[in-house]
C-alpha cells in the first residue's frame, strides 16, 4: 500500500481547502445577493455585507490552513486575542487605521450616507462636496463636480458634519 508523506498529505489538504474556499467565496456571494434582494435591501448595503462576509471567510480559511500546516491551537488563540485587542483599541484610537475600520462599521449601520448620494462636508477650512462612489474599510471616495476623486478617512466622516445634498435613486 502506497502512503503519502506528511507534507504531501498537507499539500493535498491545502489544495482541497483552497478549492472549498474559492467555491464558498462565489456561492456565498450569490446566495447572499439573492436572499438580500428579497428583503429589498439596497444594492450598496448588500455589497458591504458581502465584503464583510468574505473577510470573515478569508480569516477562517487562513486559520484552517494554519491548522493544516501545524500551527498550534495556542498560537491561533494568541492570534485571535491579538486581533480582538487591536479592534478594542480601535474603538478608542482616533487616528489609526483600525479606527477607520471601526468607523466603516458604524457608518454602515448608523449613518444615512449611501453610495450614489451627493454629500457636502461642512468644514470651514476644507469644505468638500461630491458623489459617494465607494465605501471601503478605510476611506470614502467622493467624485467631485470637476471629476476629481477625493478620498476621506472614515473616522473623519464621523467627526465632521455632513449634509446630504442629493439622495441616490432607489435601485
Amino acid at each position: 500500500m502506497n502512503t503519502l508523506a506528511p507534507y504531501q498529505l498537507q499539500l493535498l489538504e491545502s489544495i482541497i481547502a483552497i478549492l472549498v474556499y474559492v467555491i464558498s467565496f462565489f456561492v456565498t456571494r450569490n446566495i447572499i445577493n439573492k436572499s438580500l434582494k428579497k428583503t429589498q435591501l439596497e444594492r450598496t448595503r448588500r455589497k458591504i455585507i458581502i465584503k464583510a462576509l468574505h473577510l470573515i471567510i478569508t480569516i477562517i480559511f487562513i486559520m484552517f490552513l494554519g491548522g493544516i500546516w501545524g500551527v498550534k491551537q495556542s498560537e491561533i488563540v494568541v492570534f485571535a486575542g491579538t486581533l480582538l485587542t487591536a479592534l478594542g483599541i480601535a474603538f478608542f484610537a482616533q487616528w489609526s487605521l483600525l479606527s477607520n475600520i471601526t468607523s466603516s462599521i458604524i457608518l454602515f449601520f448608523n449613518h444615512p450616507l449611501k453610495l450614489g448620494d451627493t454629500i457636502k462636508i461642512l468644514d470651514k477650512d476644507y469644505p468638500y462636496e461630491g458623489e459617494v462612489v465607494e465605501l471601503t474599510y478605510f476611506f470614502i471616495h467622493l467624485k467631485s463636480t470637476t471629476a476629481e476623486t477625493i478620498t476621506i478617512p472614515n473616522s473623519l466622516i464621523l467627526q465632521k458634519s455632513i449634509a446630504i445634498v442629493a439622495k441616490q435613486s432607489l435601485r
